[in-house]
């Protein structure tokens, strides 16, 4: 009695006790929440802008109106960040995963606006989408036991991989219609912030080798101010406060087409989601269930619901984000979720919006190598775990990536196939992902028609016994007509791999 008297009062007041303890649910200091969570936010701003600017364009929209957009994906994806991170009950995975408007839905959004729907179109079909989304969220999230090691590792690699193109349009300059686009400047400077990443990782101090990303856009953003490649004389012009108003842009209208595609992106978001969910409980190190995903894509969905109100679109997790968190091990939730309040400050006070859309492009592409570079390592160690032994996991590895990259390497690949087919195969992240969980249940669930040696993919690997395999075995045992026989003769009864597994 008198040990668990003093195990009790050694714990801080209000430390969770040490069976509860997560390592998403460590706290840091107030200032190094926001500092790591203002990490978080560099990486996504110019993903998170990025929607509302394209979408906002099509619609042919004023530049002031274009604002209002900018500014409710911030406050929502501020929102919505805290909902995942935080939680509320069946909603939030309580993982450190930023929120923001999908990039998968842009395509299609802009489908939309141009054939004649207008805006008004476009938020009726994200609130339908959104709901039925939201109804089959714990459907979605049984299919995590279709997951093992050889389809995470997979997705998390195509994660990483098809994020580059992104971070090498950021260092060429990220406006391909601009005149210095590609030029030696953006990339000198990319590679200016890239450099200062790898120096402040490799200093001693583990508070500056954690905050690495966040010095080094700093860093790259003095070079450029010192250069003329920065502006901030912008900062103060516009308002300093603004609330995003509800349907500021007109009540949403729905429409049968568009509904039908929204449902195909809210498909393709679900899957994305969920892969990143896994990823960040891989790289945190932590439990993830079928309740905690179905918890996860309920926030997806229930903040992409209300998003329309106050003027943005479909929400989803932020594939980037997920990198940071494997370069700074910082693995925090309050973390992200501190990002999250700055999020919706961003969306409140428009001024600080503008400091940080006034970093140039180029310096966030330096840094994006590493982080996305990360997601894809990430993703090679949990691919170290798979067993490749007599099975077709290779063939699965192999084929699922190069499906993933299919359409990154040539983006107009599916451009002829039929619209449904192309939003959900454009994105490398889906396709590896249905092509991952497809041959894992071709080759490792339904094992009817297997032949005993299967994959012509392992033959040059040679055979490789593992030192855990020997230790049973003692000095004169051998192996005669597909029989362990002992040293005295023994017949050694030998366990199928699918018995020890009851």
């Amino acid at each position: 009695m008198n040990m668990k008297k003093k195990a009790a009062a050694s714990r801080q007041p209000g430390s969770p006790t040490p069976s509860a303890r997560r390592p998403e649910d460590e706290r840091l200091s107030v200032a190094s929440s926001f500092a790591y969570g203002f990490q978080h936010v560099l990486t996504m701003y110019g993903g998170i802008i990025a929607v509302p600017l394209i979408v906002g364009q099509a619609a042919g929209l004023s530049p002031a109106d274009i604002g209002i957009l900018i500014a409710a994906a911030l406050f929502m994806g501020g929102l919505a960040t805290l909902l995942q991170t935080l939680g509320l009950p069946f909603f939030g995975s309580q993982l450190p995963l930023v929120q923001g408007v999908s990039f998968a839905s842009v395509a299609t959004m802009v489908a939309i606006v141009t054939g004649g729907g207008g805006l008004p179109a476009v938020f009726g079909a994200v609130i339908v989408s959104a709901a039925i989304g939201l109804l089959i969220a714990p459907v979605f999230s049984k299919i995590v036991r279709f997951f093992p090691p050889v389809v995470t590792g997979t997705v998390i690699t195509t994660i990483g991989l098809t994020l580059m193109p992104v971070a090498a349009n950021w260092a060429m300059g990220g406006n391909k219609k601009a005149d210095d686009y590609g030029s030696m400047a953006n990339i000198g400077l990319a590679g200016i912030t890239l450099a200062l990443v790898l120096v402040f990782s490799k200093v001693g101090s583990a508070t500056i080798s954690r905050l690495s990303i966040l010095l080094a856009m700093v860093g790259g953003t003095i070079v450029a101010v010192m250069t003329g490649m920065a502006n901030f004389a912008k900062v103060g012009d516009g308002p300093i406060v603004a609330f995003p108003t509800p349907f500021h842009l007109g009540m949403p209208t729905f429409e049968i087409a568009a509904i039908i595609s929204m449902v195909i992106v809210v498909l393709v978001i679900l899957t994305e989601t969920m892969a990143d969910i896994l990823a960040v409980g891989e790289i945190v190190g932590t439990k993830v269930d079928s309740k905690r995903i179905a918890a996860g894509l309920r926030a997806d969905m229930g903040s992409s619901l209300l998003a329309p109100i106050f003027g943005s679109f479909t929400q989803s997790a932020f594939a980037q984000n997920v990198g940071l968190v494997a370069v700074t091990k910082i693995r925090s939730r309050y973390v992200v979720a501190a990002g999250g309040v700055i999020l919706v400050l961003l969306g409140l006070l428009p001024v600080l919006g503008r400091v940080v859309a006034a970093v140039p492009t180029a310096v966030l592409g330096g840094a994006g190598i590493v982080l996305f570079g990360t997601v894809a390592a990430s993703g090679i160690r949990t691919l170290a775990k798979v067993e490749y032994r007599n099975n077709m996991n290779l063939i699965i590895v192999a084929a699922s990536i190069g499906f993933g990259m299919i359409p990154i390497a040539a983006p107009t690949f599916y451009d002829k196939f039929p619209s449904w087919f192309s939003t959900i195969f454009h994105s490398g992240i889906s396709s590896a992902a249905v092509m991952a969980i497809a041959l894992n249940l071709l080759f490792n669930h339904l094992k009817a028609g297997n032949s005993e040696n299967q994959s012509v993919f392992v033959a040059g690997t040679g055979r490789v016994i593992r030192e855990d395999d020997l230790k049973p075995l003692a000095d004169g045992d051998r192996f005669e007509g597909g029989k362990l026989i002992d040293c005295d003769g023994k017949e050694v009864p030998v366990e199928s791999a699918s018995s020890s597994d009851h």
